[in-house]
């Protein structure tokens, strides 16, 4: 039988602010200078002077790491999208946790308890010995 409780005012808020649509994503957005195929080149031994930045959104997906190079644009863009994922991340933990203290709760009424015992039959008086099995004609 569900509790006729309302839902407790901290859970109900939690749900709400996840029920709000957002563009987020999973992964990280990074920045990195590289170095390039010719060897006449500066970048093969000065540090400073490596080509980029090149960005790059990077995630892991079905056990694989999948990336893709970004332009500078995209890289602000998808770096907010990944802080609002990381930030939904922390609400869904959130709710999880106001959900279980709500269920808890309702462990530890006493209307639980006197639940709990009518569907284990919880009575109060002790039970009977069995008689024994044996043959009655010994």
């Amino acid at each position: 039988m569900p509790s006729t409780k309302p839902i407790p005012e901290a859970v109900g808020e939690l749900a709400a602010r996840l029920a709000e649509p957002k563009p987020m994503r999973r992964g990280s957005v990074s920045e990195r200078y590289m170095k390039c195929g010719q060897r006449a080149c500066r970048c093969q031994e000065d540090p400073q002077a490596r080509h980029g930045p090149y960005y790059s959104l990077t995630r892991a997906e079905g056990g694989q790491t999948r990336s893709r190079y970004l332009t500078s644009e995209e890289a602000a863009l998808a770096r907010r999208q990944a802080a609002a994922g990381q930030q939904f991340r922390q609400q869904v933990e959130a709710y999880w946790q106001a959900c279980e203290q709500w269920a808890d709760a309702q462990l530890e009424t006493p209307e639980a308890a006197a639940q709990e015992a009518v569907k284990k039959g919880g009575s109060k008086r002790p039970s009977r010995p069995k008689s024994s099995r044996r043959s009655k004609r010994s």
